[in-house]
């Protein structure tokens, strides 16, 4: 089983790097263009910082191979490496962010998957999240809030 933990500085970087690559695989060809232009490793890098605390990281220090971000009752981010892949770790990661739902007392949590993404689709459904409809979200961006439609996913816990 993977041990999550908190992000370390020597973490920066190759989080930075995951979490750029993986928005690029999962999210490029199915966002608008405007946005993926947006979409820097330094964007990334920024608002990696802005969320530091939240964090939630699986791998070891300064090789990281998976984070997840909860906000509220929402899993803001969720990136697994493309080398982690198909090794359950998406699956303890997505176990852990769960917990701290139920120890938060959160009875529903959602999340938002860009509208194509469909290999993050099949694992959302695969972990019990139910597709519950389509919405707008502002995604930020350096600009401003860049609004998108998204898939909405939602778990309850009793």
């Amino acid at each position: 089983m993977m041990i999550m933990r908190p992000p370390l500085e020597v973490d920066i970087e190759p989080l930075t790097d995951l979490w750029h690559s993986g928005w690029l695989d999962g999210h490029e060809a199915v966002v608008p263009a405007a946005l993926a232009r947006l979409r820097t490793r330094r964007n990334f890098r920024d608002r990696l910082l802005a969320r530091w605390d939240g964090l939630r990281i699986a791998g070891p220090a300064g090789a990281p191979l998976g984070f997840h971000l909860v906000l509220a009752d929402e899993l803001n981010q969720f990136y697994v490496s493309a080398t982690a892949r198909g090794t359950g770790l998406a699956s303890a990661m997505m176990a852990d962010a769960e917990s701290g739902f139920r120890a938060a007392r959160i009875r529903r949590a959602w999340l938002s998957c860009s509208i194509g993404n469909e290999r993050a689709a099949r694992f959302y459904a695969k972990a019990g999240w139910a597709r519950v409809g389509v919405e707008t979200i502002d995604c930020e961006t350096p600009e401003g809030p860049f609004p998108i439609g998204v898939w909405r996913y939602e778990r309850e816990w009793t």
